[in-house]
């Protein structure tokens, strides 16, 4: 199944690109480049790409206003690049509705794994036949969660949500009115450490209530902030 995804690598540097490239090819991947954010979005909205994969620090256009160009037509997980220093770029990468980040100077083998995570967890990696006789669902009021197809549907409305803001609402639905802090959210729905980076949840919190609040204001209240402590999925009743 490999052979069927293909990932956009961008960076500016020949070099890095080049490295990302061989490394993603030896797994069987397709892979395309772009030199700048312009032609990243041009792209990226061209064509359905599994994963992209973006440099910051670019010329004509960064990679965060890239980001939120291609986040207003497209859920195609983004990976950043960043180099140290830059934890407020990458804060206001998340605010642009990127996925994940990896810092510079990187390990090849440490981007292979990050995309194969990323692609795990993608519906566009693993999309399951709507005609399968048993279904993973999780329905309350308002709110349904189709975990085969990687669907939300808020008041019979579908929810286009990026894989991580889909990872996030499905982790705290399946433990309704259970408490869940900053750190264990990191860990669980990000599974490795983000350097402390508590925001990153803050943000994603954030940009999945305005979705849901979209299309049904009744869903977006589910995600409750307990004060002081951390999230929890809370049950409307009507």
């Amino acid at each position: 199944m490999n052979e069927q995804i293909s990932i956009l690598v961008v960076d500016d540097e020949d070099r890095i690109r080049r490295l990302i490239r061989m490394y993603l090819e030896r797994e069987g991947y397709l892979v395309e480049e772009a030199e700048n954010g312009v032609e990243a979005v041009e792209k990226a909205l061209e064509n359905d790409y599994h994963c992209i994969i973006l440099d910051i620090m670019m010329p004509e256009m960064d990679g965060l206003q890239a980001a939120e160009n291609i986040r207003e037509k497209k859920t195609t997980p983004i990976v950043l690049l960043t180099a140290k220093g830059e934890e407020a770029n990458r804060v206001q990468g998340f605010e642009m509705g990127a996925d994940d980040y990896i810092v510079k100077p990187f390990s090849p083998r440490e981007v292979v794994l990050r995309i194969k995570a990323i692609l795990r967890r993608s519906a566009a990696y693993s999309p399951i036949s709507s005609t399968s006789a048993s279904k993973d669902l999780v329905v309350f009021p308002h709110l349904t969660i189709d975990h085969d197809a990687h669907r939300v549907s808020a008041d019979g409305e579908e929810v286009n949500l990026t894989p991580k803001e889909y990872e996030l609402l499905y982790f705290l639905a399946k433990s309704p009115d259970k408490v869940f802090d900053r750190e264990q959210l990191l860990k669980e729905v990000w599974h490795y450490d983000f350097f402390g980076d508590l925001r990153t949840v803050d943000t994603h919190v954030k940009r999945l209530r305005e979705k849901l609040n979209r299309v049904s204001e009744d869903a977006a209240k589910m995600i409750v902030t307990v004060w002081g402590v951390g999230y929890k999925f809370e049950v409307v009743n009507d």
